[in-house]
């Protein structure tokens, strides 16, 4: 069906590569490709990397994270723990390399990127509870970092929102440690699939309702799961009834996502539970539009994302 995309990103609309979300093994290596050919992030703003591991939640493994430090400038600084996207089983650190590098440079935090587990070799909870060790571990590890522990925050896009989500849940749940924000970038949240965007946009760039359908299948441990009566709202956020007590939230939807109403609807019901919440939805837009960078909507989306970050991770918050 035609949509009114906005102008500067329509021509690119035909050409994004759908990635089959029903072939893994295809989409990974279509994923490799576009890795390969993504060229290295140059910012204006020096930024130092480093990779480490967080001891993992089984003591079974450890958690790579790839740890993003700007030069200059005083600590102790924010941080933000961050979660890529890939419908929970594709993406890597790899690839949010270049995101995660301006993240830093541009709101003056340390961004811990997060390489958790993926399905469906590895499905709920691996890759939430890898988040939440890494998340852990950077307060633990605070001061080595260089990071006031009571402004580290969680972020993410696509799936990755959808686990910040989860993990704020989790840690407010769990007792803390709790983080202190949270960026839902066009975020995954509900497994149910019941909403009128994700009905109604089936054949939109960037993400069908069909690659929704598999990567909840993956994520969930198979075909059945998803749906079910017995999905935990750690899995799928939009099911969790109580809202309170979860950290000042920033969700940035896009009009033709069939992502779309599931990120409106978990912002305004934060709003009713008393959480400080910014809601954007961003007109002429369809999912992961902003990987084209020039069009001055992405533009857009990208400064009020970094102008969120660098409010509310210089607000502290208790750590438990």
């Amino acid at each position: 069906m035609p949509y009114a995309f906005d102008p500067e990103l329509a021509p690119w609309a035909a050409l994004l590569p759908a990635l089959p979300f029903d072939d893994i093994a295809a989409a990974r290596a279509l994923e490799s490709q576009i890795l390969a050919a993504t060229p290295e992030h140059e910012g204006p703003i020096p930024v130092d990397v480093r990779q480490s591991t967080a001891p993992g939640p089984d003591g079974s493994h450890d958690v790579p994270v790839r740890i993003y430090t700007p030069r200059g400038g005083a600590a102790p600084r924010s941080a933000l723990v961050y979660l890529h996207g890939g419908g929970f089983c594709l993406g890597s650190v790899a690839l949010a390399h270049g995101g995660c590098a301006m993240f830093a440079a541009e709101t003056g935090a340390v961004v811990v990127s997060v390489e958790y587990r993926l399905a469906p070799e590895h499905p709920f909870p691996a890759g939430l509870e890898d988040g939440y060790a890494a998340f852990r571990w950077t307060v633990r590890h605070a001061a080595e970092l260089g990071v006031d522990p009571a402004r580290i925050g969680v972020g993410g896009d696509s799936a990755g929102g959808g686990l910040a989500a989860a993990l704020s849940l989790l840690a407010r749940d769990r007792g803390g440690p709790v983080p202190c924000f949270q960026y839902l970038g066009i975020p995954a949240l509900d497994d149910r699939l019941l909403t009128p965007s994700m009905h109604e946009f089936t054949d939109t760039p960037g993400l069908r309702r069909r690659d929704a359908e598999s990567f909840w299948d993956h994520y969930l441990g198979g075909p059945g799961a998803r749906g079910g009566v017995d999905v935990p709202y750690y899995a799928a956020p939009a099911r969790a009834e109580d809202l309170t007590r979860l950290p000042p939230t920033y969700v940035a939807v896009c009009e033709f996502d069939p992502l779309r109403d599931e990120g409106l609807d978990y912002a305004q019901r934060l709003v009713r539970a008393g959480v400080p919440t910014e809601l954007h939805l961003f007109p002429g837009t369809f999912h992961a539009s902003t990987t084209i960078q020039d069009a001055e909507v992405s533009r857009r989306m990208t400064s009020e994302a970094i102008g969120a970050m660098r409010r509310w991770l210089r607000v502290g918050c208790a750590t438990g």
